[in-house]
């Protein structure tokens, strides 16, 4: 009977150290549960798929929380309010902000609280109408991207809506004669290059001929400037000839008159001699008289060589055109 009245004794020892388990699990459950502060977090724009009750919420990528519970609006279903504990050490000022971080393999989500810049006060004011502090909705970088995209599609389709109203059959009819007068004008300005690559190569041999003809030009006038000392060292020596000319000219002047005034005494003494001795033989008066003419005839000669010489260009280069006579003509 001994045995038997030991069972109840062992069975209320175990209740009873079930039952203190149990008594300081819940008093360490309560008084863990006042210690840690709530927040509420509103997401309007970000969607918590993947986000569960016990999910994290960490801060700089240190777990700070847990998700309690999940609250739908009852005015607008697109606003979902997550109720979070955090620890009491945690400091979420009045400028943090909760996001939504997903894991792409696993689909898990979690709550990031980001405070950007230097915290500010710590917060702990309770809006109307809420039971705990509020925490403001951030911009994750999956939201932008995510929002660049839906723009970026937007905008595409968009583009190609603009595209298919603008190729209609008349605009496709017209770019095509677009497009065809665009190759006429290429192929027309193609050859048009062509006749002025032929035009530049023919400007530029016309430029290295007249480069030529300039060489030749400065050598012809190398050339006249040589012949031009030479005329003028020429000029110099028959404007001497002339000069000298002119004095024997001169001097034979002096001696023809003087010649003249000698054959006309002649002829003056032979007429008087040949009155006085007209008794004389004519054989004698005759060749007197002939001698005298043939005196004259040389005289004039010598006038007329002189008359010549008094012109020294015609005597030089021979005459003008206005001293030729009939039917003579310039060599």
């Amino acid at each position: 009977m001994e045995p038997e009245t030991r069972y109840p004794v062992i069975g209320a020892i175990v209740l009873l150290l079930a039952l203190g388990a149990a008594f300081a699990f819940t008093w360490w459950a309560r008084d863990g549960a006042a210690d840690a502060p709530y927040y509420v977090v509103v997401f309007d724009r970000q969607s918590v798929e993947g986000l569960q009750v016990g999910s994290d919420v960490s801060m700089r990528g240190v777990k700070v929380g847990r998700v309690e519970r999940f609250t739908l609006g009852s005015e607008n279903i697109n606003r979902v309010k997550v109720l979070v504990r955090v620890d009491r050490q945690t400091p979420v000022s009045e400028n943090s902000s909760a996001v939504v971080a997903r894991n792409f393999l696993t689909g898990l989500a979690r709550i990031n609280l980001v405070t950007p810049g230097e915290p500010g006060p710590q917060l702990t004011h309770v809006p109307p109408g809420e039971d705990y502090p509020v925490i403001p909705e951030g911009t994750s970088g999956m939201d932008q991207i995510a929002e660049s995209a839906n723009r970026l599609a937007l905008s595409g389709e968009e583009a190609l809506a603009n595209l298919n109203r603008l190729m209609t059959p008349e605009n496709r009819e017209a770019f095509g004669q677009t497009l065809a007068a665009t190759r006429d004008i290429a192929v027309g300005l193609s050859e048009r290059l062509d006749g002025l690559d032929r035009t530049l190569a023919g400007v530029d041999a016309s430029v290295r001929a007249f480069g030529e003809t300039n060489r030749s030009i400065a050598a012809a006038a190398q050339q006249a400037n040589v012949l031009m000392r030479d005329a003028g060292t020429t000029l110099g020596e028959a404007r001497t000839t002339l000069s000298e000319g002119t004095v024997a000219i001169r001097d034979a002047r002096g001696s023809l008159a003087e010649f003249t005034r000698l054959a006309r005494t002649l002829e003056r003494e032979a007429g008087e001699f040949g009155a006085r001795a007209s008794g004389a033989a004519d054989t004698g008066l005759l060749e007197l008289r002939a001698t005298a003419q043939e005196t004259r005839r040389a005289a004039e000669l010598l006038s007329q060589a002189l008359e010549r010489l008094s012109e020294p260009r015609s005597a030089l280069i021979g005459p003008g055109a206005r001293e030729l006579g009939p039917g003579e003509r310039l060599p």
